[in-house]
C-alpha cells in the first residue's frame, strides 16, 4: 500500500522549491532544463503508478504522451479550437488509448505485457510518422500555449511557463498519490502481489488493469500537453519506444514503487545529461554505470535505498527491519 510519509512530502516540496529557485536564478537555459525535468518527471510518475504498484512495465508511455500532443495539435491548429478544450481532448484521447491497451493486454504479464505495449506504441508511432496531414516525419508547428492573460499571467514568458510546469508536476503527483491511497489503488497493489487471490475475491483483474493503465495514460497525457506547448512544435519522435525506455530508466534510477523516486530520477537524469554532454557525447555511459550501481546495491533506486537505510537506522534494536511501504 502506498503511504505518503512526511519524509516523502518534504522531499517533494524541497525538490520543487529547488527547481523553482534554479529557474528564477538561472537564465533562459536553466528554465528550459526545468521544463524538461518537469515533463520527464510527470511521465515517470505516470509510469510508476502502473509499473511500481501494478506490476505492469509499459513501453507505450512515450506513445501515450505523443498521442496527447498530437490530439492537442489537431484540435487547436487544424480545427481552430481554443487551447484549453484542445488540451482536455488530448488528455482524454491518451486515457482512452491507455484503457484500450490495458483491456487488450490485461491477461498478459511479464515480458509478454512489455512486448505487447511496445507493439502498440510502435503502431501509434507509424501512424503519425506517415500521416502527411499532420506533417508526417517533418512534424507539425504553429501550436499555442494557454491564454491566461485575463489572470495577468503571461504564458509566453519562459519563467512563468517553468513555474506552470512545476505546478503541474505537483498536481500530477497529488492525483497519483490520492488514487493509490483509495480502494482502487489498494486493489491494484493487491493484484500485483497476488492476482489469483484477488480473482478469488471477485475482482475483475482485467478491468482493473485497464482502468489503471487508462489513469496512468491520462497523467502521461498531461506531459504531452506541456511538451507540445513547450517548443510549440511536435514530431513523431515523441512516440518512439526509446522515449518509453528512457522513462523506465528514470523510474528504476529514482526508485520503482516510491512515486517520489521518479521525480528525483528525472532531476538526476536531465542534469547529468546536460552537464556530462558538455564534455563528451558519451553521457549514456555515465548514466549506465549509475543505473548498474543502483540495481546492484539493492534494486530499490536512489530514493528507495536511502529510505531503506533510514528505516533500518530508526528501527528499534532487536527488531527485524521491514521494507518501507510502497
Amino acid at each position: 500500500m502506498f503511504r505518503q510519509s512526511p519524509a516523502r512530502t518534504l522531499v517533494l516540496l524541497a525538490t520543487l522549491a529547488g527547481l523553482a529557485v534554479y529557474a528564477s536564478a538561472g537564465g533562459y537555459f536553466a528554465r528550459e532544463i526545468v521544463v524538461e525535468i518537469a515533463i520527464l518527471a510527470i511521465l515517470a510518475i505516470s509510469l510508476d503508478v502502473v509499473a511500481g504498484f501494478g506490476g505492469m512495465v509499459s513501453l507505450a508511455h512515450g506513445a501515450m504522451m505523443g498521442l496527447s500532443a498530437y490530439t492537442y495539435a489537431i484540435f487547436s491548429v487544424k480545427l481552430g479550437w481554443p487551447p484549453l478544450p484542445s488540451a482536455l481532448m488530448g488528455i482524454g484521447a491518451s486515457a482512452l488509448f491507455g484503457t484500450a491497451i490495458g483491456w487488450i493486454t490485461g491477461r498478459t504479464t511479464g515480458i509478454f505485457f512489455i512486448m505487447a505495449t511496445l507493439a502498440f506504441g510502435q503502431m501509434a508511432y507509424t501512424v503519425f510518422f506517415k500521416w502527411r496531414w499532420l506533417g508526417g516525419d517533418d512534424g507539425l508547428g504553429g501550436l499555442s500555449r494557454f491564454d491566461l492573460g485575463w489572470l495577468g499571467i503571461k504564458m509566453g514568458d519562459s519563467l512563468t511557463f517553468a513555474f506552470f510546469a512545476l505546478v503541474m508536476v505537483l498536481a500530477v503527483y497529488a492525483a497519483a498519490a490520492w488514487v493509490l491511497r483509495t480502494a482502487f489503488g489498494r486493489t491494484l497493489t493487491g493484484i500485483h502481489t497476488n492476482e489469483d487471490r484477488m480473482r478469488a475475491l471477485g475482482v475483475s483483474t482485467v478491468v482493473h488493469r485497464a482502468q489503471a493503465l487508462g489513469f496512468s495514460a491520462m497523467l502521461a497525457g498531461v506531459a504531452g500537453i506541456i511538451a507540445a506547448q513547450h517548443i510549440l512544435y511536435i514530431s513523431p519522435e515523441m512516440l518512439v519506444w526509446t522515449v518509453s525506455g528512457e522513462v523506465l530508466i528514470v523510474v528504476i534510477l529514482g526508485g520503482l514503487g516510491t512515486l517520489i523516486g521518479p521525480l528525483l530520477g528525472a532531476v538526476i537524469f536531465v542534469l547529468l545529461k546536460h552537464e556530462i554532454s558538455a564534455y563528451t557525447n558519451h553521457w549514456h555511459i555515465v548514466i549506465g554505470i549509475l543505473l548498474i550501481a543502483t540495481v546492484l546495491s539493492g534494486g530499490r533506486g536512489i530514493y528507495g535505498q536511502v529510505e531503506h537505510w533510514l528505516t533500518r537506522r530508526t528501527q528499534p534494536a532487536g527488531k527485524t527491519a521491514e521494507a518501507p511501504d510502497a
